[in-house]
Formats: C-alpha cells, structure tokens, sequence
C-alpha cells in the first residue's frame, strides 16, 4: 500500500544528500512469530538534520504503515517533519497524518516557519480533518494546520499521493530557506525540547500497543525507547 510512498520519500532524502546509517540487525528487521507481519526500519544521516528515521510496517491485508520523523540539526529552530500512515484493510480504512510538528506554539514562529504548510492545508480540504487527535493534545508539538485524515480507498489512491509529494516539497522547501542566524530558538533550547518531544511521544505514541501486539513487549519497547525515541531512554547531559 504504501511502498510507492516510502521510495518517494527516501529518495528524496537521498537526492539531498541523506546516507544510510547501520542499525542493530533487531531494529533494521524483524518478522513476528506468526510470519504474518514485518517491520523494516532506516535512519540516515542527513545534512542540516541529526536524526531522520523512517519505518514501515507490513501485515499483509490487515495492516499497513509508513511513518517518519526528521529532527532539524539544533541550529536550527525549524520544526520537526513527522509523517504517520496507516491502512486497515479490513475495514479499508486510512488514517493520515502529515505535520511540520513545531517545537513552540507561538505565532512568531508560525509566521516564520508555516507559510508553506498553511497554503496546503487550504489546497487539500479532504486532509484537513478537524477530528481532534485521539492519543495527543493537539496543541503540543502539533499545528493549527496539520494534514489530517480518516478515509478510504478514495482518499488512498487520490489525493493522498498529490499532497503527500507536495507536503515532502513544501518541508524541503523550508529546509532551504531556514538557516542557523534566523533562528528564534538558542540551540540549547531547540535541543531540550526535541528531547522533551521525545519524552511526550513515548509516553503517549498509540503504536507502541500496535508493535507489541505483532513483536512481543520485550522488542517493543526496546523499539521505541531506543530507536523511535531514543532520547527518551535515560538522562541527557
């Protein structure tokens, strides 16, 4: 379902310069014990980012997922880009989410850093859901105009992969225009709240019950404390 979308988004990673970085064989890949679902994982090193992981999970007909979080170097103060897809075949359901996720909620900083996101919000009114998210405060590492969905086949195989590429554009876009002198955020602070975004995911992420459910407790939160979020796992000096 989603594979057409992961190649999208890892090429252009690497066509701005991203180079894969090893990953312990558990995290690179692991198959449940009922050989009915997999989980291949990537993180890259690339320029102006200190992190970019990606991950994609496939159960078959059942379940689908493609998910993604860039963390800007913390020079920057731009925010983080975080894409979260999910097919559940059963019900031919499709819940989308597409963010630049900010790391302050201040219209400054939205003014400097959302014009982009803004616009496609406006271009795509099917992505923009205001169903309020289930597991999340939608005003904490969220913004006013993120891409939103719960669909269908519709949805899936219309006008998610038109704002997907254009949602991809629009972040390196910003990428392109944010520089360390324009930042409004001291990298001291831009790097304790990425640690803090990291913090509130893991205590709240919905799919660490998904991982367990298909991979065991034990990799499961191994998972997401030392791969997902890994600033999570212990203190930060």
């Amino acid at each position: 379902m989603f594979d057409t979308f992961l190649d999208e988004l890892q090429g252009t990673i690497q066509a701005a310069g991203g180079e894969e970085l090893a990953l312990p064989a558990e995290f690179k890949e692991c198959h449940s014990s009922s050989g009915k679902s997999s989980i291949k994982n990537w993180l890259w090193a690339v320029p102006g980012f200190r992190r970019w992981r990606v991950t994609r999970l496939d159960a078959g007909e059942s379940l689908q997922v493609l998910n993604s979080v860039a963390y800007p170097e913390y020079q920057r103060d731009m925010p983080l880009m975080g894409v979260d897809l999910l097919w559940f075949g059963a019900k031919s359901k499709l819940v989308a989410v597409l963010d630049f996720q900010p790391l302050i909620q201040a219209e400054s900083y939205f003014d400097q850093h959302f014009k982009g996101l803004k616009q496609l919000h406006g271009t795509y009114p099917e992505l923009s859901g205001e169903e309020a998210m289930r597991s999340f405060d939608p005003h904490q590492y969220f913004s006013p105009w993120l891409l939103f969905c719960r669909g269908g086949e519709a949805e899936a195989s219309t006008s998610l992969p038109k704002a997907f590429n254009a949602f991809l554009n629009c972040y390196w876009e910003l990428d392109k225009q944010s520089k360390p002198e324009h930042s409004l955020i001291a990298a001291s602070e831009v790097r304790h709240l990425q640690i803090a975004y990291d913090l509130y995911s893991a205590e709240r992420d919905p799919a660490h019950g998904l991982f367990k459910s298909h991979f065991g407790k034990e990799w499961a939160d191994k998972f997401l404390h030392q791969f997902l979020f890994p600033a999570s796992e212990g203190p930060h000096a």
